[in-house]
């Protein structure tokens, strides 16, 4: 089956990017993901924001934005599934052309600008599959034209409260014009002000879901202990590092390396785990680190765990190497694990 996976994501590559992407979905959605039950071994048990996760291999927010297909991502072997960037109103994106494979280098760039159906339909979603086994997160954003960009983080917290496993507050997107902003000191505490003001009252009658924030790999090294600090005093559960970059290595090779947008994929992969291992340095083990960007193998995900994930999340490699992927990556870090001398994800991790 392996073969077969490898062939169809071959295939996919012949079609325009977002019409692949779009192909993928219809295809999870009739049952044509694979089914791996091996990846969830004793060794791979960790822990991240208070959630138990049977692996550490999770899927990044991007790839299912309504939530269409979490259960068949689950089925493939991830250990949890981000699904989103979800916006309060329905939003149609930036126009087309707006996804474009870097082949020669393995990297996508994209300039989507949180397109999706909203968080009605998000939320429906949640509903179909209530009682279903499977760690589920939801990724939250805001729409472009929204006066009140915190508001609708609230709006999105308090609309999917009860029906997803952990929330995953999304300020680093490089498409929607000044979202970014939200990352500075001053404008960082008023939204987890808000937000945490949302979640004590929302969890009054019931558990009080973890929170993560996700930050971008261009952020300066010179914030990285105070964005540490404003997530503990407000009491998030765990930092994801990274989204995607602005930058443009001078080493790419792709004639569309041009394109604006945010770039991610095997580029990405010294940037953001420089800045996850400042984070680990500045965290002190004081909150949960999610490592992304760039990870395509077991090395690269173990490398992220070395340097100071408890979890990682990835997106972009199954362009190029397809589903089965995560069943590889699973089996590698058991291996790395064992070489090391290692008998837990949690013994690994922040040893570099």
């Amino acid at each position: 089956m392996t073969a077969f996976y490898k062939f169809g994501t071959a295939m996919m590559r012949t079609l325009p990017a977002e019409r692949a992407h779009l192909m993928t979905i219809k295809a999870l959605k009739a049952g044509l993901g694979p089914k791996n039950k091996t990846s969830h071994r004793p060794e791979l048990q960790t822990k991240v924001g208070g959630l138990t996760l049977p692996n550490p291999v999770g899927l990044a927010a991007g790839f299912d934005k309504n939530c269409e297909v979490p259960d068949a991502m689950l089925s493939a072997g991830f250990g949890f599934v981000e699904c989103g960037t979800v916006t309060p109103r329905p939003q149609v994106g930036n126009p087309k052309p707006r996804l474009f494979r870097l082949s020669q280098d393995e990297a996508v760039i994209n300039r989507m600008g949180f397109n999706n159906k909203g968080l009605d339909d998000f939320s429906e979603n949640l509903r179909k599959r209530q009682g279903r086994l499977g760690l589920l997160g939801a990724n939250l954003g805001a729409n472009k034209e929204s006066d009140d960009r915190i508001a609708d983080y609230v709006t999105g917290l308090a609309r999917l409260w009860g029906q997803c496993d952990y929330f995953t507050i999304n300020i680093s997107s490089p498409n929607t014009p000044g979202l970014r902003n939200l990352q500075g000191s001053t404008e960082m505490d008023e939204l987890l002000d808000r937000l945490s003001e949302a979640r004590e009252a929302l969890a009054k009658e019931g558990p009080a879901y973890p929170m993560f924030l996700k930050v971008a790999p261009d952020l300066d090294f010179s914030d990285v202990g105070r964005v540490v600090e404003q997530a503990r005093n407000y009491g998030l559960n765990a930092i994801i590092i990274s989204n995607t970059t602005i930058d443009r290595p001078s080493n790419l090779k792709d004639k569309q390396a041009h394109e604006g947008g945010g770039l991610s994929g095997q580029p990405l992969f010294e940037k953001s785990t420089a800045l996850l291992s400042e984070f680990h340095n500045a965290a002190n083990g004081k909150i949960d680190l999610i490592g992304v960007g760039g990870i395509g193998s077991g090395a690269q995900a173990y490398a992220k765990i070395k340097a100071g994930a408890n979890a990682v999340q990835l997106y972009s490699a199954l362009v190029y190497k397809g589903p089965q992927l995560v069943q590889e990556i699973c089996e590698d870090l058991s291996n790395l694990l064992k070489a090391d001398g290692y008998s837990s994800i949690n013994e690994a991790v922040g040893t570099a």
